[in-house]
């Protein structure tokens, strides 16, 4: 079965990335897709190869930002969507996680999941590179907060997930930057007892494939701690309360 998904890559200069994205999608994804390519401004690079493109496959939907910066085009973009299936990727993602695109989109639907995640972390899964810090504070975070508090995912933090679509409708989004919302949305899903599985994948560091990470540690770091101690807390005193 063809099964639909809506692809939504938030983007910021990606003039050199773009066309490997858009080339190896078209390509190799199976699944009945659309691309939504949110940016922040009319003079993104990205638009000076996306734009001729999206002129011939229609598939391809350029989408301005409304509020500006990273944490807005994610919600831009989930706007946007239409499919039940939204998934959200990198503009940097390394084919070798883009190969599990079909894959994850047939378990999404077949298991009936709210969030499918692309794990780092999992048995069979390989993380390539990346700053040494950065990779420590992940990996803890995520094995920790699967042991804790029993989410089903051994990696909490990657970006690259499909969403159920009136799933996300039931969540309300604080995180004020970008990448923490991975974090927010998955605690809150699994306290409302959603479904989440995960697939394993073959992550590869931006520096290592190509361009340059735009992720920076310490910048995002206190937000990242915020939602993983609002994740325990919430989740010992729901425990406790259900305690007789």
């Amino acid at each position: 079965m063809n099964y639909r998904v809506d692809l939504v890559v938030p983007v910021y200069n990606e003039r050199e990335t773009f066309p490997a994205l858009y080339d190896f999608i078209s390509k190799n994804v199976k699944s009945d897709w659309r691309l939504f390519v949110v940016y922040d401004f009319p003079e993104d690079t990205t638009l000076e190869v996306a734009k001729p493109v999206s002129d011939k496959d229609p598939r391809i939907k350029l989408v301005l930002n409304s509020e500006r910066g990273g944490l807005g085009a994610t919600k831009t973009g989930f706007y946007a969507a239409q499919a039940e299936a939204i998934m959200f990727i990198m503009a940097d993602n390394s084919e070798d996680m883009l190969k599990k695109i079909d894959e994850m989109v047939q378990r999404f639907y077949e298991e009936k999941a709210d969030i499918v995640v692309a794990s780092r972390y999992m048995r069979g899964a390989t993380r390539r590179g990346g700053p040494f810090l950065k990779g420590v504070i992940s990996r803890l975070a995520s094995l920790s907060l699967h042991w804790l508090i029993g989410i089903p995912t051994h990696d909490a933090t990657e970006n690259t997930r499909i969403y159920r679509k009136s799933m996300l409708k039931e969540i309300s989004i604080e995180s004020q930057k970008t990448f923490e919302v991975s974090l927010e949305v998955i605690i809150k899903a699994h306290l409302l007892e959603k479904k989440i599985i995960e697939v394993p994948v073959i992550w590869i560091d931006r520096k290592n494939y190509r361009g340059e990470s735009k992720f920076k540690t310490w910048q995002w770091l206190p937000y990242y701690l915020y939602w993983y101690l609002y994740g325990i807390k919430h989740y010992w005193v729901k425990k406790l309360r259900r305690t007789p």
